[in-house]
């Protein structure tokens, strides 16, 4: 695919919001042209969003993105619910005036929305809807029937902590060693980076196992050490659901436990408190054991708020508390929490 992106953030680009666009920029292959963001037009991404490692530059409006070459508009926020806003709506309507595609994550699908469809069809152009589930998903076959792959499932203790990421981070790692490894995605952002996957959050409830099993079986036709991005967390209400269907339905070989240091509230909600990170881990090797057995391999630290020192404190003491490796694979490399995930799976 040629196209040449002009990422949405709308007045986001420095927040968790737009990990769509972060993600993306960071670990896309796709040519990123600029960032639609007024709030911080003028700028470089890199210096909104430093995570995000791009130079794009940010551009105040839809047509600027469109002088630039931009022929791709892509919404690059995750808002919680998921809808398209009336000012997206304006701005996606406009790109499309221009001949752009549209390409979103969002729980509104563009192609069965009448307004845009119209748009779209008089334009010539295409609807992208990266949410989109295949028709046909079931039930999951279950290791019955084998999977000739190692899969190892990140999951966490609670929602936008970088489950994502760190599960990208590992796949890099381990390509570098040589390996045959592979990111599996399972939503919205991580479609948009390798092209294929599902967003699981968009599938019916009982089909979330079948998904899972699924990817895990198309990814093992790719490689045979695959890494399945965990959704939400077993301890938030609204979307632990997703998590254990995706826990069930991969059969995981091992498990990564992703924890903000320091936490001990759901960050969403401040009323629900955390486990201690140990319990977090042990619920997570219970949970899957109910239908087949998998050790917590390590714990992937998120320490973006702790200066270096605080960071390397904190991975310590997670590592006495758990009895597992802990370490920040994106300040710190993957390389530790990599060989404790290949000591778990031979």
């Amino acid at each position: 695919m040629s196209d040449r992106l002009a990422i949405l953030t709308d007045g986001l680009l420095h927040e968790s919001a737009a990990k769509t666009g972060h993600g993306v920029m960071r670990y896309g292959t796709r040519d990123v042209g600029c960032v639609v963001d007024a709030v911080h037009a003028g700028r470089r991404a890199v210096d909104v969003a430093p995570f995000c490692d791009h130079p794009a530059p940010v551009v105040a409006d839809v047509p600027a993105a469109r002088e630039l070459g931009a022929d791709v508009l892509l919404v690059g926020v995750a808002p919680m619910g998921g809808r398209l806003t009336p000012q997206w709506r304006a701005m996606l309507l406009e790109a499309i005036g221009l001949g752009m595609h549209i390409e979103a994550g969002l729980h509104t699908t563009l192609a069965d929305d009448p307004e845009l469809a119209e748009a779209a069809r008089a334009q010539g152009v295409q609807l992208r809807d990266l949410r989109a589930a295949p028709a046909d998903l079931d039930v999951p076959l279950g290791r019955e029937v084998p999977i000739p792959a190692r899969v190892v499932h990140s999951v966490g203790s609670d929602c936008a902590i970088g489950k994502m990421t760190v599960t990208l981070e590992l796949d890099r790692a381990a390509r570098r060693r040589d390996l045959a490894s592979v990111f599996i995605a399972t939503g919205q952002t991580g479609v948009a980076i390798t092209g294929w996957g599902m967003a699981v959050d968009h599938v019916v409830s009982d089909y979330v196992a079948g998904a899972a099993d699924r990817l895990v079986r198309e990814g093992a036709q790719r490689g045979d050490l695959l890494w399945l991005e965990g959704q939400g967390s077993l301890f938030h209400q609204a979307y632990s659901g997703v998590t254990l269907g995706l826990l069930h339905g991969s059969s995981a070989d091992a498990l990564v436990v992703c924890h903000r240091a320091g936490a001990t509230t759901v960050g969403d909600n401040a009323r629900t408190p955390l486990p201690a990170l140990a319990e977090i881990a042990r619920a997570y090797e219970q949970a899957t054991a109910w239908v087949r057995p998998a050790p917590v391999a390590a714990i992937a630290l998120n320490t973006a708020v702790l200066d270096e020192e605080q960071a390397r404190e904190a991975c310590r003491q997670a590592e006495a508390e758990t009895g597992v490796v802990a370490d920040d694979v994106v300040r710190f490399g993957a390389d530790r929490v990599l060989d404790a995930v290949l000591a778990a799976v031979r």
